[in-house]
């Protein structure tokens, strides 16, 4: 007899049942055994509470069932333990076994077993599974432990008689899609759960849910015998499942609680558990997703062809309906309700070009929706046919142009290529890619899947029913010729990471060389290759650097070279944007890339950037605004004279006629002033202080943002002739807002406490710095900071880089502020869980004292990484 059988030979009270469990932890450890190990936790579990129903003498009087995931007896080491106990119908014995039922679950909860329990009748068992799709599921799984099998077998005829496997498998095929939708319709998020996301094990027990309903069986194996899945597809599902549930095992003890999604933190230790290694190329943590995406992506589409033949067997009638595809070379395409299917399922051995025409047709007829499990069954068996002669065949070249430029179903088509894997055996280097992880921290998505993502946005840019989201965007694409190209580029832009090296160098020779396989001419081939090269140009510039400085806009022009490149940029640009993650991607930095695009295509057109024009313009802009206010040319007079060029030159006209109104008659007022409204891009607040200069002044402010949870997207500091600061913030988020305050009173409430804080002549408060992130701590970004004079030496450029927290920028001020250095303006970048911010500060007196540039950089240093 085994350790773990004699630790689970008497299971009667929770000294034993956590000795039992920790000797299967163990055992697990060694083995990696997760089948084992999830049939003996129910193991003795159900000894547990046959011992307890025996203790509180419920014996036949009532029926104890094992539900969900216990029901299949694959219980993990900390998942729920459903049960259900099943009273008589009688309501004189059922109200009599009540006190029992308590003090039974009351039992199970002193000995450290987290049961979910319902108690009910048959028909109330009926009647809920009825209105609850998520019961219904429940009760299929049902197992009995212990009590009356009589009550069992009344209870088992009722729910057969009351299941509609037609019903139960549409509702189930609607749960799972919305599901998938809450996980974004990807298994390639970078911190996916291994039970819910798709291609997750619920992927897999949906399977086992419509079969037993259907009464087609109750495992893979007899579903296999029944004709509905291969023996290679059998063979796939266990050792998915296998994998699965394994990570899912390891998972529950790494965090010592239920932990389902595989979070940056645990994924090291996961691999180890595992027993995957670090390899000279990939770190552990890479080599364990890489192995969890492809087991996922297996399973997606496995869970597609199954559901498919069961569908085709409860609906008979519906899948013999079909309906031939128009067009010249689709002779061998069928529609099938809403499924792509083939007429011979050996057409790809037969003929293999057939194969990227598949994803054409798909494309072009916009009522199917997926393709067929033939189809899925067919391109798996055809895998050997994808060689580099299959690549290089005129054919398949000329057919995967045309499928780039087609004017919808893109999108789709590239989305089912990766998941056959046909993407990847078409073009090797986007293979290298498929679950390659990123950690940089504000991608979401593994390369392939942001590239997807890409992809996907740079075609909404083209889709009428999507205008809205980006008009702006759409009127240049709508203008744009070959916008088809703008595809290529997406598709290319990252394909080069995780080689080693720039990855917009190595995608440059990607790229030529498609283009050079696929008869681009000169022209285009170069706009693509410039592309990929500069993708990232742009977003740095805008975020990094004064846009509103002439020189950086000549500088920025001189690059671009003419307005195809510059519209191409800036189309990609947003489009790579959006698609990192949305908590990257604001209206802030969409104004700063358009506002770039404009001030560039201005210098491209033959408009040289002056800045007394500019300066002209955003006047009379603003005094034509000023003019609907009722206020007259004169009564601003003396405030404007206090304001240099480079306030208006670095404001819209809106903000200066915003400006203007509320401080023309307060030009000299002695009290602080703080106005607040609802930021013109729309998103968050724009703050104004207008109040006489101070060398804290920025960092006090910053310190009652941090406070109040507001992020600081931009800061423009001003100080006018006569020394006064009027400083702008855009701003959003605030525990205010997640407390549900309306704007107005959040404005009316910033206007007064900001105000009060301003006036307080307090010392500035110690900064509470917050934690880091799970996902900093796990991938850390080495501080950095960089300071230089500018030519003419009145500015120095801060440049600063590191992990995200809160409090950081207010423990930025706080240091300048001691050492008296003033700024000049601030940008403030923040990529995810990675700020990068610029400050231009005042070289009064650092341009005096070199020793004060060291120290301040060493402060700021250890600032950032304390």
């Amino acid at each position: 007899m085994s350790d773990l059988q004699q630790g689970t030979s008497q299971i009667t009270n929770a000294a034993s049942l956590r000795a039992a469990r920790e000797t299967a932890y163990t055992e697990f450890k060694k083995t990696q055994a997760v089948g084992k190990l999830t049939k003996q936790l129910s193991k003795v579990t159900d000894q547990l509470l046959t011992q307890f129903w025996s203790d509180c003498g419920l014996n036949n009087d009532a029926t104890l069932l094992a539900v969900g995931g216990y029901g299949r007896s694959s219980l993990f080491p900390y998942s729920d333990i459903d049960i259900l106990i099943l009273l008589p119908a009688n309501d004189e014995l059922a109200q009599s076994l009540s006190k029992k039922v308590e003090q039974y679950v009351a039992s199970c909860w002193d000995a450290g077993l987290e049961i979910a329990s319902s108690v009910r009748t048959v028909a109330e068992c009926i009647s809920e599974s009825e209105q609850d799709i998520t019961v219904r599921t429940s009760l299929l799984e049902g197992r009995f432990i212990c009590g009356n099998r009589p009550l069992l077998k009344e209870f088992t005829k009722a729910f057969e008689a009351a299941m509609d496997p037609k019903a139960f498998f549409q509702a189930k095929l609607a749960e799972q899609i919305q599901r998938h939708y809450k996980y974004q319709d990807t298994p390639y998020s970078l911190e996916p759960n291994c039970k819910e996301s798709p291609g997750g094990l619920r992927d897999l027990q949906i399977i086992s849910w419509v079969s037993k309903a259907a009464l087609l069986g109750k495992t893979f194996k007899d579903l296999n015998e029944a004709g509905l899945v291969t023996q290679r597809e059998l063979t796939e599902l266990n050792r998915n499942q296998r994998f699965l549930e394994t990570l899912r095992a390891n998972l529950h003890l790494l965090a010592g609680r239920r932990q389902d999604v595989i979070v940056f933190d645990l994924q090291t230790a996961l691999a180890k558990s595992m027993g995957i290694e670090e390899e000279s190329s990939r770190l552990a943590s890479e080599a364990i997703m890489r192995r969890y995406y492809w087991a996922a992506k297996a399973v997606n589409q496995l869970n597609d062809v199954l559901l498919q033949n069961i569908e085709a067997l409860l609906f008979p009638q519906e899948s013999k309906t079909t309906h031939t595809i128009a067009g010249e070379g689709n002779e061998y395409f069928i529609e099938r309700q809403g499924v792509l299917d083939i007429t011979d399922p050996q057409l790809y051995q037969k003929h293999p070009e057939q194969i990227l025409r598949t994803f054409l047709v798909f494309a072009q007829t916009s009522n199917v929706k997926s393709l067929s499990a033939t189809i899925f069954r067919a391109l798996y068996n055809a895998r050997q046919k994808m060689d580099s002669k299959w690549r290089a065949a005129p054919v398949n070249r000329a057919l995967f142009m045309e499928l780039l430029k087609q004017p919808d179903g893109v999108t789709r088509a590239f989305q089912l290529m990766n998941r056959t894997s046909v993407l990847g055996r078409y073009l090797p280097a986007f293979r290298r890619i498929v679950g390659q992880m990123q950690h940089d921290l504000f991608h979401i998505y593994t390369v392939d899947q942001h590239i997807l993502m890409v992809l996907r946005n740079v075609r909404r840019f083209m889709v009428i029913e999507h205008t809205h989201e980006f008009p702006f965007c759409s009127g240049l694409i709508a203008h744009f010729e070959k916008p088809w190209l703008l595809v290529i580029a997406a598709l290319f832009h990252d394909i080069a990471k995780g080689r080693g090296g720039d990855h917009s160098e190595l995608g440059r020779a990607d790229v030529r060389k498609f283009a050079k396989e696929h008869g681009l001419d000169k022209k285009d081939t170069e706009l693509v290759v410039w592309l990929v090269a500069e993708h990232l140009n742009m977003s740095q510039t805008a975020q990094k650097q004064d846009i509103t400085d002439p020189d950086v806009v000549r500088a920025f022009a001189k690059k671009v070279g003419d307005e195809r490149h510059l519209t191409a940029l800036y189309l990609l640009t947003v489009a790579d944007v959006r698609g990192t993650s949305p908590k990257v991607w604001n209206a802030w930095k969409g104004k700063l890339l358009e506002d770039l695009y404009r001030a560039t295509l201005r210098v491209l057109g033959g408009a040289k950037p002056d800045a007394s024009s500019e300066l002209a313009q955003h006047q009379e802009e603003s005094r034509a605004k000023l003019r609907l206010y009722g206020i007259d040319d004169e009564s601003y007079e003396d405030l404007w004279k206090q304001l240099d060029v480079a306030f208006f030159l670095r404001q819209d006209s809106s903000d200066i006629a915003w400006l203007t109104r509320h401080l023309y008659n307060k030009v000299n007022n002695d009290q602080v002033i703080v106005r607040a409204r609802l930021s013109p891009i729309g998103e968050g607040l724009q703050v104004a202080v207008y109040v006489k200069d101070q060398e804290d002044l920025f960092a006090r402010i910053c310190a009652y943002f941090e406070r109040h949870g507001f992020s600081i997207w931009d800061a423009r500091i001003h100080t006018t002739r006569h020394g006064y600061a009027l400083d702008t913030f855009q701003i959003s988020g605030s525990t205010l807002v997640d407390e549900g305050g309306s704007y107005r009173d959040i404005i009316q409430l910033v206007e007064f406490e900001l105000t009060a804080a301003l006036t307080n002549a307090d010392p500035l408060p110690n900064p509470s710095m917050g934690r880091l992130s799970r996902q900093s701590r796990t991938f850390p970004i080495q501080p950095r900071v960089h300071m230089v004079p500018d030519e003419r030496g009145r500015y120095y450029t801060l440049a600063l880089s590191a992990s995200d927290r809160t409090g950081l920028l207010y423990t930025i001020s706080r240091v300048l502020a001691k050492h008296q250095v003033s700024i000049h303006t601030a940008r403030i970048n923040t990529l995810g869980e990675r700020v990068e911010d610029v400050l231009l500060l005042d070289a009064a007196n650092l341009g005096k004292n070199p020793k004060l540039q060291i120290q301040l950089e060493t402060e700021l240093l250890e600032a950032l990484g304390a």
